[in-house]
């Protein structure tokens, strides 16, 4: 039997005849957590993002990301009820979609994989921009950063086609061999800075500014647990997705909040609680393994390669099945829709999101050479350049989410309705989703980071007109929004 509010199981495709679907049940729920977790990519998202928000919150910046772990739970709840009511690879779109109709589909389709891309662009060049890094600091070869990038993106587009349960064990164990580095390295640094030990990081008093101090922070702390949601994509693939996505989120979540928060604890306590030295540091937490295991400082490195390694497999893995998905539902042009018929995998979309990357790196390359100084683009500038304008995008598609959860349950599911589950918590998650949205967009930020506000607008009014041109054309939208369910026969 249909659940309600899912639509028909065996829906027509936006040409006609029956959708392709993605392999059923291959994948449990430890895979979808290791590659929710391997999406998140502790190590890369730490290594270039932790100097920062320390510098904005102080000593106390471990408090801040405990914060931003809370925050992100709030929004593991909103996935994971719509998850077990409506599972869908199509994740936040099919959601919002089946609540507020067609034209939020198509628009949160087009604001989900814009947004994807350009923080996912991020994650490719990086991927090249830190094997630079590695080897020029341990044998002085300097080969340009876009030739690893290109062959490491290639690599983890073939493991990706080869299909989702071996590219996903991959992801795993990347993950998992960046997180031991990550904690071995912490707890050594802990043991050698023993007799410094302090509570000072957890102490409200220590966080630079107070409340101001904590906020400007949290979207930098909310940014590290960007692919939380990896596993909501997976729905179909996954065995008792209205179980298991949940779980993964909300396991995924709280061991992320715990690791981030040693990981910062040890290099704040590896700097002697000076924020200074550790802002004007390239990758502080490099800087700790080295000062703590010599030689052994390696495998930091190493630690990092993993993780982007890691990070390219799972995230893209994750968000091209969002635009398959709507390409197979008509919110994107059906091409996207295309399943191999052997793998089942969805090669269109994996192919076509990579492809779509690194002609952002190209184009934001080349206005680098072009702009006013004239100089070549830095790989780890440009990750935290794309992944904020990206992370914008993201965000309002979050918010989205969040309000339409209650209205979701109240029309479709009404005897399952829960006041703290599905208003309270989704209210208090769409507050904590407005405070990064404020200091993401807020006036008087430098270039680039100025008409990045100006730019998401621009693409939500463009996303808004288009998915209205496209419903009048095509009454039938309203349909196969959200019809296909990931544990329908």
């Amino acid at each position: 039997m249909p659940h309600p509010g899912a639509g028909p199981l065996s829906p027509p495709g936006p040409a006609g005849g029956a959708p392709q679907r993605l392999r059923g049940g291959v994948l449990g729920m430890a895979d979808i957590a290791a590659a929710t977790m391997a999406n998140v990519g502790p190590a890369m998202s730490f290594f270039f993002g932790f100097a920062f928000l320390a510098t904005t919150a102080g000593v106390a910046s471990p408090l801040t990301i405990a914060a931003a772990g809370i925050a992100v739970a709030l929004l593991g709840n909103t996935l994971a009820e719509f998850s077990r009511a409506h599972p869908s690879a199509g994740s936040f779109i099919t959601f919002v979609g089946r609540t507020f109709g067609p034209v939020s589909a198509v628009t949160t389709a087009l604001l989900a994989a814009v947004g994807y891309i350009i923080a996912m662009a991020g994650v490719v060049s990086i991927s090249g921009g830190f094997v630079q890094i590695t080897l020029h600091h341990y044998t002085g070869v300097d080969l340009p950063w876009i030739i690893w990038t290109l062959l490491l993106t290639g690599l983890a587009v073939l493991l990706m086609l080869r299909g989702v349960v071996v590219s996903t064990k991959w992801a795993g164990y990347f993950f998992g061999a960046e997180m031991l580095v990550l904690v071995v390295v912490s707890v050594a640094a802990l043991v050698e800075h023993r007799g410094a030990l302090s509570f000072d990081p957890f102490l409200p008093s220590h966080i630079s500014d107070g409340f101001k101090g904590l906020a400007a922070g949290f979207p930098l702390a909310v940014y590290l647990f960007i692919g939380w949601e990896n596993s909501a994509a997976l729905a179909e693939e996954t065995e008792n997705p209205r179980r298991n996505v949940g779980r993964a989120v909300f396991s995924s979540v709280a061991i992320m909040t715990v690791s981030y928060i040693l990981f910062a604890y040890a290099t704040v306590t590896g700097f002697g609680y000076d924020v200074t030295a550790l802002g004007d540091s390239r990758i502080p937490f490099i800087e700790v393994a080295h000062d703590t295991l010599g030689a052994l400082a390696f495998l930091a490195y190493l630690g990092g390669l993993t993780s982007t390694l890691g990070v390219l497999i799972a995230g893209i893995n994750s968000q091209a099945r969002l635009v398959f998905n709507a390409g197979r539902e008509g919110l994107l042009p059906s091409f996207f829709g295309y399943v191999h018929p052997t793998r089942r995998t969805p090669n269109n979309a994996i192919v076509t999101f990579t492809a779509i990357a690194l002609l952002i790196i190209g184009g934001w390359g080349l206005g680098h050479l072009l702009g006013p100084g004239g100089g070549p683009m830095n790989p780890v500038v440009f990750f935290t350049e794309s992944s904020t304008l990206g992370a914008i995008l993201i965000l309002l598609v979050y918010l989205a989410s969040n309000i339409a959860l209650p209205l979701y349950y109240r029309r479709y599911r009404p005897q399952e309705f829960r006041v703290v589950r599905h208003l309270l918590l989704p209210a208090v998650g769409t507050v904590a989703i407005l405070v990064p949205l404020y200091y993401l967009a807020k006036p008087g930020q430098p270039a680039p980071y100025n008409w990045f506000p100006y730019a998401a607008i621009a693409t939500l009014l463009a996303a808004v007109g288009y998915a209205t041109l496209l419903v009048r054309r095509d009454p039938t939208l309203a349909e196969r929004v959200g019809s296909i369910v990931a544990d329908a026969d």
